[in-house]
């Protein structure tokens, strides 16, 4: 089934694009959250000639490539967002975010896919990206990831920030390890019981088929006929 993404979704594809998914998965999971619509043949067309738009605002050339470098390391890309105390994100920053701030800002189109952005951004803080622009040419984004309403902390607080998050994620996984195993061990433990409970130990097999031999050796021998006279 083909449907069109409306967020970035790890392992399924980016904003905007189509793809072909289960129908169950579909139904069940993208459609309900608005993850994804339908890919009607007039939506898609529109992201079409939308992509072929942006796409003339893309490096054609190695020089035309190193010119765009120049203007994208020379800005910096703000990002307001809303975060928790200890500076986590409540969302993300995706790649497609990225891009649509370039685009928007600086009417440049670049790759998505080219970004070197192993996950989505969950953190405020700097952060530098690199992105390939056309071949031999690679632009370094700057990116600033700030609290929505407020700045950056100093890097002193900000890396006390961190160092704390990292150790509340660290321990979140240690109890989540631990749920796992004692779930394993449940599981493991219930199968054995109900493989125990259907299986006959071969002695009481035996046993019973040794009783009804055992009641036929001890029936009473039949009474002999009393002899005619």
């Amino acid at each position: 089934m083909q449907v069109i993404l409306r967020e970035d979704i790890e392992k399924v594809g980016l904003r905007g694009e189509v793809v072909d998914v289960a129908p169950g998965f579909a139904r069940n999971y993208l459609l309900p959250r608005r993850l994804a619509e339908p890919a009607a043949p007039g939506r898609v067309a529109e992201l079409e000639k939308l992509a072929a738009g942006r796409a003339r605002h893309e490096a054609q050339s190695f020089e035309q490539a190193q010119e765009l470098a120049q203007k994208l390391e020379g800005t910096e890309i703000r990002f307001d967002v809303n975060a928790g105390d200890t500076g986590t994100l409540f969302g993300s920053v995706t790649a497609t975010d990225i891009a649509d701030r370039i685009w928007d800002t600086q009417r440049i189109r670049i790759d998505r896919r080219k970004l070197d952005l192993p996950e989505s951004i969950k953190r405020i803080g700097r952060y530098e990206i690199p992105v390939e622009l056309f071949q031999d040419v690679t632009a370094t984004l700057r990116l600033v990831v700030v609290p929505e309403g407020g700045e950056l902390p100093p890097e002193e607080e900000l890396a006390a920030l961190d160092q704390a998050a990292a150790q509340e994620e660290a321990a979140a996984e240690a109890d989540a390890e631990q749920t796992r195993a004692a779930e394993d061990a449940a599981t493991e433990a219930a199968v054995a019981e109900a493989e125990a409970e259907e299986q006959v130990p071969e002695e009481d097999g035996a046993e019973a088929e040794a009783a009804p031999e055992a009641e036929a050796g001890s029936a009473p021998e039949a009474e002999a006929e009393p002899a005619p006279e």
